[in-house]
């Protein structure tokens, strides 16, 4: 991933907080030359700088067939810029660009699909995302109908090497035009937007510019 350095974000804290917001994933692999695409909701796990996701596929889906190298895109919010916003506009030709957060998450992919590994895998996950919503649906490992419901996938653990976290929000402008993008943010209807203005408050109103860094 193309991140300039005044994109670049080192802090682990920052990649637990965008994943614990959303934590569906673009998992990437690829095989015999081809890429395999999935998009999957994963339990997160660090332990200092040691990173794991897990998730599964349906056992159909040919990437439950791969192993090795493979990335994960973390997607965070995002919000077009318009350079109307900027206080120099004018004086420095601004124009449209897009505000973002992201992670990379490469790493060795492996899978299984015992009963039990299984079982556990999908309590979690369910418990995890029930909790979010309020409801209470869980896994019964002692009910056969649920129990024969794990045939249909394969699970997989990701255990990740290499963390590349960017958050591009115009840590390259001056601190006025910053200030003057997040009030924009904070006014429009869009979670995602306004979530894209509080880290701009946070990363890049303390960070210092640097007018050569690109998108």
């Amino acid at each position: 991933m193309y991140t300039p350095r005044a994109f670049a974000i080192d802090d682990l804290a920052a990649l637990d907080r965008l994943i614990d917001a959303d934590p569906f994933v673009t998992l990437v692999t690829t095989a015999d030359g081809v890429p395999g695409v999935s998009h999957l909701p994963v339990l997160y796990r660090r332990d200092g700088d040691r990173i794991r996701l897990s998730g599964h596929w349906a056992r159909p889906n040919p990437q439950a067939r791969h192993g090795g190298r493979a990335l994960a895109i973390v997607h965070g919010p995002h919000a077009y810029v318009s350079p109307g916003v900027y206080p120099d506009k004018e004086s420095a030709a601004r124009v449209p660009t897009w505000n973002y957060a992201v992670a990379h998450l490469g790493g060795t992919l492996r899978t299984f699909d015992d009963e039990a590994a299984l079982g556990a895998l999908v309590a979690a996950l369910s418990n995890a995302h029930e909790a979010r919503i309020g409801r209470d649906w869980t896994f019964e490992p002692e009910r056969d109908d649920h129990r024969r419901q794990l045939r249909g996938i394969i699970g997989f653990h990701l255990e990740v090497d290499r963390a590349e976290i960017k958050f591009k929000l115009g840590q390259n402008h001056p601190v006025a035009n910053i200030a003057a993008v997040a009030a924009d943010l904070d006014a429009r209807p869009e979670p995602r937007e306004r979530a894209v203005a509080a880290l701009m408050r946070e990363h890049a109103l303390p960070a210092a510019t640097d007018p050569t860094q690109g998108d």
